[in-house]
């Protein structure tokens, strides 16, 4: 049974690295949901985070195939209950005077934060886990929302 699956991968700090790692997917025609690409203290390496639906045999198959490419370091899933998961949204609502504030009330309920506000509308920022930006955003839908961006998934293992 396919799950939703958070791989981390931690490569050299190489051009290519992340079009090697994609193409593995893409060549056996799994799609990456969510990828983030970032820094780590040590300037040669890069971490990069990225989310899949598979099932446990596309998961091993993913995880040894990509385990041999020269680049990686180190391969491994990450899980809600030993590992601390976060994504941010910026969300450009049309607002008007009389649905301004009841946006604004919703916003704090989920801790999110407006940014940007004009008369014609406002971006809130939200951070959180998946699931928790997910119900933000299915709360406001009834609102008139112009554009928004997630940035992925991101995530380090407790302990």
């Amino acid at each position: 049974m396919k799950k939703m699956r958070v791989l981390s991968i931690l490569v050299k700090n190489n051009a290519g690295t992340l079009t090697r790692v994609a193409g593995l997917f893409a060549r056996r025609g799994y799609n990456i949901d969510t990828l983030t690409v970032s820094a780590t203290k040590d300037h040669r390496f890069s971490k990069i985070t990225l989310t899949a639906e598979l099932d446990d045999i596309m998961l091993g198959q993913l995880m040894s195939q990509t385990a041999k490419l020269q680049e990686v370091v180190s391969i491994e899933e990450l899980f809600d209950h030993n590992s601390v998961l976060r994504e941010i949204l910026l969300v450009k609502v049309a607002v008007t005077h009389e649905c301004r504030s009841k946006l604004i009330e919703i916003a704090n309920v989920y801790k999110g934060v407006v940014v940007d506000l004009s008369r014609e509308s406002m971006i809130i920022e939200l951070t959180g886990k998946p699931q928790k930006i997910d119900a933000f955003i299915n709360v406001i839908d009834n609102f008139n929302i112009v554009n928004f961006c997630r940035t992925g998934v991101t995530a380090v293992q407790r302990g």
